[in-house]
């Protein structure tokens, strides 16, 4: 992972809006940059995205992703659902390109609005089996 985009969202409304993106080193991010998130944030749940091949299967980035959500729960003593990431980009840059961003997007800008997509996503998923 080079590059981790966060949301906020509410569950009430199911809505999430883009917050930041955290780079990584090494795969993980500054741990203190999440621990002040958290702190400024105060969420009662975590959801990381699982990203995983076309075709489904699971790829490297689908494991590091499950290592990075087994880390969190560990570090912030937080429950972290995991939710399907597959295509979320490709709809962030839809929606990018709708409102007229140039070809060349800020990377960081897809992966905050994508974190946003697979929240609402997650939410929308939940609210169905509740």
């Amino acid at each position: 992972m080079r590059r981790i985009g966060v949301a906020v969202g509410e569950t009430l409304t199911g809505s999430a809006r883009p917050l930041t993106t955290l780079g990584c080193r090494n795969g993980a991010p500054d741990w203190s940059v999440v621990a002040d998130l958290i702190r400024e944030w105060r969420p009662v749940r975590l959801v990381v995205g699982l990203p995983r091949r076309l075709d489904g299967e699971e790829s490297d980035l689908t494991r590091a992703a499950r290592r990075f959500a087994n880390r969190l729960s560990g570090r912030f003593d937080l429950p972290v659902s995991t939710a399907e990431e597959q295509l979320s980009s490709v709809e962030a840059e839809r929606i990018l390109a709708e409102r007229g961003a140039g070809r060349r997007r800020d990377k960081g800008e897809v992966d905050r609005l994508a974190a946003a997509i697979i929240l609402e996503s997650y939410f929308s998923e939940r609210a169905h089996h509740d």
